[in-house]
């Protein structure tokens, strides 16, 4: 049962990507609903994942593990978009930013390609 304390809203964009857009704290607590959430759009065969990170206001070290098992399990690439600076600063200082944030072509200043 997913926690009162994330949203997750999931959009299929098109047959091969999906949108997850997520609402409130990415932590301990949560993370596995994210894993879960996007383990079962693999399931559906997605295999590009866009996480709008734009409603989250708190991100701690479980919610990035969540982040890195996503990027691990799939084949196909992940996208982080809406990151605060919070978060960019986690990728940053964990040295997680330079496996998982990857500018993908065209990609705003917050859009980042993971995988």
């Amino acid at each position: 049962m997913p926690s009162p304390l994330l949203t997750i809203q999931v959009s299929r964009v098109d047959a091969a990507r999906a949108q997850l857009r997520l609402s409130g704290e990415l932590d301990f607590d949560t993370a596995p609903d994210l894993i879960d959430a996007a383990a079962e759009l693999r399931l559906d065969d997605y295999q590009e994942l866009l996480i709008d990170l734009t409603g989250v206001v708190l991100c701690d070290s479980s919610g990035l593990s969540a982040l890195v098992i996503i990027h691990r399990a799939g084949a196909g690439a992940i996208h982080l978009t809406g990151m605060n600076p919070q978060i960019q600063q986690l990728l940053d200082r964990t040295g997680l930013g330079e496996l998982l944030a990857m500018a993908p072509p065209g990609a705003t200043d917050d859009a980042r390609e993971v995988g």
